[in-house]
């Protein structure tokens, strides 16, 4: 009779997976850097990289969730805060902070209602990164020195608050209605019931406090922040 203790061979531990942080920057150098600040200052082992935001969805499909996003706003594929908004809804829980050159703030007001964790202007040193990444992991948001709480103009922190709040499908069928389409025809591209859409289209018109679709559409083109978001970066 055998009594060798087999558990080992049949039941092998399972291996602890490693916290691993995104950037999404289209400047080669600059990821370079964030890369090693990262490394440097958050202990990080594995850190991915995406030069937009098409790249960086496509990589937080095919790994597990990451401990820390890190997002550059002016992207070659991305118009406003939208890159934002959509990237918050594919990581869920895990932080994201905006590192950008544009820092007045309403951009720091606008980015933070959209879901930002924190936000870090691309001149900072290391020490401002960790100090960043402390506060996120204390569960507090960061701003950076010389924002001025209450200095979004025109609404634009409730518009973009009221579309993050969108799910993904409401977020995909509002942008087939800002395209033009009816619920018929939404319903055949996303293979939906016509129902289905419609309870959507209800619940999308509640969510951003408006009483028709084409309000939504005026709600939703204000997220480009053209009057937000300079040109350039």
């Amino acid at each position: 009779m055998i009594s060798a203790d087999t558990s080992k061979t049949l039941h092998p531990p399972a291996q602890k997976k490693q916290r691993w942080a995104l950037v999404v920057d289209d400047h080669p150098l600059f990821c370079d850097a964030l890369e090693l600040t990262l490394k440097l200052v958050a202990d990080f082992k594995i850190v991915r990289t995406a030069d937009c935001l098409g790249t960086a969805l496509t990589v937080l499909q095919q790994h597990d969730a990451p401990a820390l996003v890190i997002l550059d706003l002016n992207l070659p594929d991305v118009n406003g805060l939208d890159g934002l908004i959509r990237l918050k809804r594919q990581v869920e829980k895990a932080p994201v902070v905006i590192v950008s050159s544009m820092t007045d703030n309403p951009i720091i007001s606008a980015a933070i209602a959209a879901g930002a964790a924190g936000f870090v202007p691309k001149h900072s040193p290391r020490t401002v990164f960790k100090d960043a990444i402390d506060h996120i992991e204390r569960g507090e948001i960061f701003k950076p020195s010389g924002y001025v709480e209450g200095a979004s103009p025109n609404g634009h922190d409730e518009t973009v608050s009221r579309l993050s709040s969108l799910t993904n499908q409401q977020a995909r069928i509002l942008e087939l209605i800002c395209e033009g389409k009816l619920n018929k025809q939404i319903a055949f591209d996303l293979t939906i019931a016509e129902t289905t859409v419609k309870a959507h289209v209800t619940a999308i018109m509640r969510k951003l406090g408006v009483q028709s679709r084409t309000q939504a559409v005026l709600v939703a083109q204000n997220a480009r922040f053209s009057s937000v978001l300079p040109n350039g970066k």
